[in-house]
């Protein structure tokens, strides 16, 4: 009876074995069958893939990435840069080092302005190459971004304030300060007063938001179209507590960014006090890819004036006697 007993129990327990495999076995066909998950906050612009921007002259390139459109429409995609712009990027439009291997008809001289050259070492000592431009006027950048579409045929301008703070939510909480990022985990994502050392760090250092943007907070503050159409800063720096980081902080230049400035009038290109102040840039998109720059028309030229009429000349005849 034990061993007829025991046959059965072994009997059962294949049957079991048997009909759960075969559930498992379903199971995965069908997970099989479901497509993959799409990564969570994952931009989804439809077509549009990063790129790199090679700038003239200079082995250097500006890494883009395509950013969707906000969900109510009211924020278009558009490509920004994954990091801030650096020196590598910014002294070949500063010094001119296009210009050597370029005609000025190439350049449009007449569409680009270059700026001043700056009385002092504008990296203020604290690091060159893959670091970002610093202490640079808002003229400044604009013009770069006109000088960068000239020479690349592409949009290029600064990111609007909605824009920057959508880019820099990256999907997350609209309640969040840090957007995807948990405030306890800002120290992984940004250079601020608490673990600086009161200095700027090579770009890209810290883990990039869930769009892959590095630095988006802290480093250096970056210049954006304010709502109202003028100047403002947004992220925060490397000497800010992280209360200043928040997307929804911003600040407007203070004439003490500029204050040592020996020059009258003061530089329109360069600010003396303003290490902390740097920028990136967007790109604008058409059809999910970058938008394509024309130069703008020139005005209509008013007809020249009419040369005036020649002075009567004295005659050489004889006067009669």
């Amino acid at each position: 009876m034990r061993c007829m007993f025991y046959r059965s129990v072994r009997g059962l327990a294949g049957i079991l074995a048997i009909t759960t495999a075969m559930a498992g076995l379903c199971v995965s066909v069908a997970a099989a069958a479901q497509p993959a998950a799409k990564p969570a906050n994952r931009p989804s612009t439809p077509d549009a893939t990063p790129f790199k921007q090679e700038i003239p002259v200079a082995a250097y390139q500006i890494e883009m990435s395509p950013i969707p459109g906000s969900r109510d429409g009211k924020i278009k995609p558009f490509y920004i840069s994954r990091h801030e712009i650096t020196w590598d990027a910014f002294d070949v439009f500063v010094f001119n080092l296009d210009v050597e291997q370029a005609s000025l008809s190439e350049i449009d001289a007449d569409i680009v302005t270059r700026p001043s050259k700056p009385y002092i070492p504008p990296d203020r000592g604290f690091g060159h190459e893959g670091f970002a431009a610093i202490s640079v006027h808002y003229k400044n950048v604009q013009e770069f971004c006109d000088w960068l579409s000239v020479r690349t045929g592409r949009l290029y301008r600064l990111p609007t304030e909605d824009e920057w703070e959508h880019a820099a939510r990256a999907g997350g909480d609209p309640k969040s300060k840090y957007g995807s990022i948990a405030p306890e985990a800002l120290g992984d994502h940004a250079w601020y007063a608490a673990n600086s050392s009161e200095a700027p760090k090579p770009v890209g250092t810290k883990r990039p938001n869930a769009w892959g943007l590095y630095d988006m907070f802290g480093n250096v503050q970056e210049w954006v179209v304010g709502r109202d159409g003028k100047p403002t800063t947004k992220g925060g720096a490397f000497d800010d507590p992280s209360e200043e980081l928040a997307i929804t902080k911003s600040a407007v230049q203070e004439k003490s960014w500029n204050s040592t400035d020996p020059q009258v009038p003061k530089s329109k290109w360069w600010m003396s006090d303003a290490p902390f102040q740097g920028f990136r840039i967007v790109c604008e998109m058409k059809d999910g890819a970058p938008a394509k720059y024309e130069a703008p028309k020139p005005s209509p030229s008013s007809p020249a004036p009419a040369a005036p009429a020649a002075p009567p000349q004295p005659s050489l005849a004889p006067s009669p006697k």
